[in-house]
C-alpha cells in the first residue's frame, strides 16, 4: 500500500523518518533504477545493467541481488556498502507536479515514515531541517538523472551497444542459479565504432557513462561471494 500526500510543515510537523537500513525498511529489493550522471558513484560498489522498459527503452539499474526481494548489501542490519543509490536515498519521498510545480510529496504508508523516533523533518517553529533539505537536493538530482535516461537509451540502440545478458552462476555447494531478463553493454561493438560515432557519444556525455557502467559489471565477483555466503548461512 502506498497513501502518498504532499508535505507540508502543519500536517506533517512531527513526522520524523527512520534512516536505518532493512528489509522491514523496504530495503529488501534487488535494484535500484539510476542514470548516466550517477554512475561514477555507481561502478565502484555495483554492477550496473539495463531493463527494458515497455516502451521498448531501456533503463539502466544498479544490480543489488540475483532474485527479486533480494539485497545482498543488507547484513548485520546495515546497508554495506559506501554509496548508497539516491533512489534509496530518496524514499520515503518523492516529487510530484502541482500545478506545474515540482513539490515534494511523501508516501505516510512507508516503513520509514512515523513519529517518534527518527530524522525530523521541520523544525519547531515550522522551517525545513537539514535533512530535509538535502533529500530535496537527492530528489531533485534523480529527477533530472531518470528524464535524461531516454536519449541515453536512444543513443545506446542508435548505435546497437546493448546485448542481452545471462548469468549462470554455480554456487559452493554445486547448486545452479541464473539470472536473466538483463541487457549489458556490447564491448566489441563499442570498440568497432568510428571516430565520429565516438564522438557524437562523447559530445553527449555519453562516453565515460558507458564505460562506467562496463566497468561496473566487475563487482559481479563481489555480489556472487555475497550471494554465496547469504546461500551458506541459510543451509
Amino acid at each position: 500500500m502506498t497513501r502518498h500526500v504532499l508535505l507540508n510543515n502543519i500536517d506533517h510537523r512531527d513526522l520524523r523518518i527512520d534512516t536505518r537500513h532493512g528489509a522491514e525498511l523496504g530495503d529488501a529489493v534487488m535494484l535500484a533504477p539510476t542514470f548516466p550522471a550517477e554512475f561514477r558513484a555507481l561502478q565502484a560498489h555495483y554492477p550496473i545493467v539495463f531493463q527494458r522498459l515497455q516502451d521498448g527503452g531501456f533503463q539502466p539499474v544498479a544490480l543489488f541481488g540475483f532474485q527479486a526481494g533480494e539485497n545482498l548489501f543488507l547484513e548485520a542490519g546495515d546497508w554495506q556498502a559506501p554509496y548508497l543509490p539516491l533512489a534509496i536515498q530518496r524514499q520515503p519521498f518523492l516529487i510530484g507536479a502541482v500545478g506545474g510545480e515540482l513539490l515534494i510529496h511523501v508516501d505516510l504508508d512507508h516503513p520509514r515514515a512515523r513519529h517518534g523516533d527518527g530524522e525530523a523533518v521541520f523544525r519547531e517553529h515550522g522551517g525545513t531541517t537539514d535533512y530535509l533539505e538535502r533529500i530535496n537536493s537527492v530528489l531533485l538530482a534523480l529527477h533530472e538523472g531518470l528524464a535524461a535516461n531516454g536519449d541515453f537509451s536512444a543513443a545506446l540502440q542508435e548505435h546497437g551497444l546493448l546485448e542481452s545478458f545471462v548469468l549462470d552462476i554455480t554456487l559452493d555447494d554445486g547448486s545452479p542459479c541464473r539470472m536473466a531478463g538483463f541487457h549489458v553493454i556490447h564491448e566489441e561493438r563499442l570498440k568497432a565504432l568510428d571516430a565520429q560515432a565516438l564522438g557524437r557519444l562523447h559530445a553527449a556525455g555519453y562516453l565515460e557513462a558507458i564505460y562506467m557502467a562496463t566497468a561496473s559489471l566487475s563487482n559481479l565477483r563481489d555480489l556472487i561471494a555475497r550471494f554465496n555466503r547469504r546461500h551458506a548461512a541459510r543451509t
